[in-house]
């Protein structure tokens, strides 16, 4: 239990800025973006593009960061694979993005953007900064300095937010009240692009905070190294690919094949895009999660209590993410007012994004086994059988339903995924998972949402709330009977 406590409270201080930064985003941003931009196809644009920027972002890391835990692990080792890694992705980085900055507006054309080829350069900047970002934020997690890891996070999205509220808010503002001197920092119509150059400005501000951490570069390049590392990682960019694909395959194709214009396409894509937000709100906890997880499991995985520790890890994340879904369900009619309002009529596929989001974060435990037993060609194969099916249901679905059956899809391919992975290291690493009681709780948050829904219409509002928070409290409680006091009483005896 003590090493379940450790990573419990790395996980706090991960959370810190992973939780903080996307409440702020959920609670700021989010809010300020379906309410200033001026239409759902707007906001559609935004999220169009970052899922595009999603899928760069694999080719431009390239999982190196996954390998510098597998290789730099032991401390003598660490600089070296550390500098190794940097230079190649320095080089790498450079490539890319003068590809993507020269041939800007060919791809703007193929994105649907021909008036926009500057979304493509800002994004080749963005995505640069990001993946040189990427390494040294790696080296803090698995030295253990979450405290600066956090400032440096929380420092991008103070400048993030500061630059969306100055943009968005502030320049319309004093345009109105006469300020002249903002019309040389600001046009009107350009919400947009207000959006990704705030977030331009929030990457570069990020990359010179971690300058400290490239003084190690100096250790030099080692060619053996590097091989075993792409070695290591070619799979993982696979992984990463498939990954995307199912996340992002659905936002990214809903402009092409939905029936209808462009424009209300893009107005499906934005309200698809705000309602999956909400959904994502449970991902918050599994963002701190894996940053602390991920190299907490590399540093014990020769520990002779590790199998155990990870089933009971994976447990009590299965716990706290049920918590989470259910507390998001009971009160999702004051959560929706976190999207304007013209965007709710999708509120119905959040219950839906909600379980494939925790069955993603599900997956993650399951997928670690693959990368503490370097059989990462394994997990590639099944995040591509994950993809396929995205790709291929979404096919079918996406003319038929619309972002409903995107949903769904969304949701069969992290089920499918989760079981490949679960059944696959039973073979290979047999972690003792609890199944019965990652089965169980989240049903039990599920038949409490219902028992919710369907007594909400015989009750006045005043009954409703007690109701909800009654439910929410029988399933804490719940959990404190069966895993806290019978583990006392247990130990007692």
């Amino acid at each position: 239990m003590s090493l379940i406590k450790k990573l419990a409270g790395e996980t706090a201080l991960y959370g810190l800025s992973s939780i903080v930064g996307r409440l702020l985003n959920m609670v700021l941003l989010v809010p300020l973006h379906t309410r200033m931009l001026h239409d759902t196809s707007d906001y559609g644009a935004v999220t169009d593009l970052y899922a595009t920027s999603a899928f760069l972002m694999v080719f431009f890391s390239y999982r190196m960061e996954s390998a510098f835990f597998r290789f730099g692990t032991p401390p003598e080792d660490r600089d070296k694979s550390y500098s190794t890694g940097m230079i190649s992705l320095f080089g790498t980085t450079a490539i890319i993005a003068a590809l993507l900055l020269t041939f800007a507006q060919p791809i703007a054309n193929a994105l649907q953007y021909p008036q926009h080829p500057e979304y493509v350069r800002w994004f080749a900047l963005i995505l640069a900064f990001d993946c040189l970002a990427e390494l040294p934020f790696a080296r803090l997690r698995l030295e253990q300095r979450p405290k600066r890891f956090v400032f440096v996070r929380l420092a991008n999205i103070a400048v993030n937010i500061t630059m969306n509220l100055f943009w968005l808010v502030f320049c319309p503002w004093a345009a109105e009240n006469g300020i002249g001197w903002v019309h040389s920092v600001w046009q009107p119509g350009l919400g947009v692009a207000y959006i990704f150059l705030s977030n331009l400005m929030a990457s570069a501000v990020t990359l010179l905070l971690l300058a400290p951490q490239f003084q190690a570069v100096r250790a030099g390049f080692d060619r053996i190294i590097w091989k075993k590392m792409v070695a290591y990682a070619a799979p993982l960019i696979v992984v990463g690919l498939a990954g995307i694909v199912d996340e992002m395959f659905s936002r990214a194709m809903l402009k092409y094949l939905l029936p209808g214009t462009p424009k209300e396409n893009l107005g499906q894509v934005g309200i698809f895009g705000a309602n999956y937000k909400l959904a994502a709100l449970i991902t918050l906890f599994t963002q701190a999660y894996r940053y602390a997880a991920e190299p907490f499991f590399f540093r014990h995985a020769k520990d002779k209590d590790a199998l155990t520790t990870q089933a009971e890890v994976t447990k009590w994340f299965t716990i706290a993410s049920a918590a989470g879904m259910l507390g998001i369900l009971l009160f999702l009619d004051v959560v929706k007012y976190f999207i304007g309002s013209k965007f709710h009529s999708g509120l119905h596929v959040v219950p839906i994004l909600l379980c494939a989001n925790l069955l993603l974060g599900i997956y993650y435990n399951f997928s670690v086994w693959y990368r503490l037993k370097d059989r990462t060609g394994l997990g590639a194969w099944i995040a591509v059988g994950g993809a396929v099916i995205t790709v291929a249901l979404n096919l079918y679905a996406i003319p038929r339903f619309g972002y409903y059956g995107a949903a769904w899809v969304t949701l069969v391919c992290y089920a499918f995924m989760s079981w490949a992975t679960w059944r696959t290291g039973q073979k290979h690493y047999p972690v003792p998972y609890q199944l019965g009681k990652m089965a169980f709780y989240p049903m039990v948050a599920l038949v409490l949402w219902a028992l919710s829904a369907g007594l909400q219409p015989f009750l006045p509002p005043v009954a409703i709330w007690i109701m909800r928070i009654i439910f929410f409290g029988a399933f804490s409680g719940l959990v404190y009977w069966l895993e806290i006091k019978s583990r006392k009483s247990y130990l007692r005896t």
